[in-house]
């Protein structure tokens, strides 16, 4: 890489680093002080920011910090996946929704706290795109290369059962939420069935109270 083109990549090393630390010190963080503004400038604190600095980086506060979060978890999922040849599409479902709750599990106390949050009206839009951009990434992985309506059909599928999954993973157990998948994954293998009565607005109400369910730790 030339000097010229190490020069321009710092900025965009030095921000996602610097986010990264803002999660790493966020995430025990929120536990005391919800998922606020002012746990957000904390966060920057103790990463070494002035509160300038951290709305600079982070102009929405808990918002960009709720992004952060659930893209670490797609990231740490993704990595830990295996080649999904060989397998048949309902095991690259469960293979997949088992490597997110994986992720996802190792910021229990946390994801009670950023559920919460996005559980909130007025953030509901915002769970609805993260839990999408997980469940396309997810997608992608297991191959799928639909670009007609089937597209959209099978993403707000896998948004609804890892929404509900991670709900149980979190109030009962990870035997539970298992138990459930597989029941669920049977929406998958119905994909022609369940795409005929598919309704966006179904899906905000099972995120929505997804979300809640993860709030208050009960299934």
């Amino acid at each position: 890489m030339t000097a010229a083109a190490e020069t321009a990549a710092t900025p965009r090393d030095w921000a996602a680093e610097t986010e990264a630390r803002i999660l790493d010190e966020a995430l025990p963080l929120c536990v005391h002080m919800g998922w606020t503004r002012p746990m957000a400038l904390a966060a920057g604190r103790k990463a070494g920011l002035t509160a300038g600095e951290t709305d600079l980086l982070l102009p929405h506060g808990p918002r960009d910090l709720a992004a952060l979060l659930s893209r670490r978890h797609d990231a740490a999922a993704l990595a830990a996946l295996p080649a999904p040849e060989g397998l048949k599409i309902r095991q690259r479902i469960r293979a997949a929704v088992e490597a997110r709750l994986e992720a996802a599990g190792a910021d229990r106390e946390a994801l009670r706290r950023w559920a919460g949050y996005l559980s909130l009206p007025l953030n509901l839009p915002l769970a609805l795109r993260l839990v999408w951009e997980s469940a396309d990434g997810l997608w992608r992985w297991a191959g799928d290369t639909a670009t007609d309506e089937n597209h959209y059909s099978k993403r707000a599928i896998l948004s609804a059962i890892l929404v509900s999954t991670t709900a149980i993973d979190l109030a009962s157990g990870r035997e539970a939420a298992l138990a459930h998948l597989d029941a669920r994954i049977q929406n998958v293998m119905d994909f022609e069935k369940w795409k005929a009565g598919l309704n966006p607005a179904d899906l905000a109400r099972e995120v929505a109270g997804a979300l809640a369910s993860i709030r208050y730790g009960r299934p």
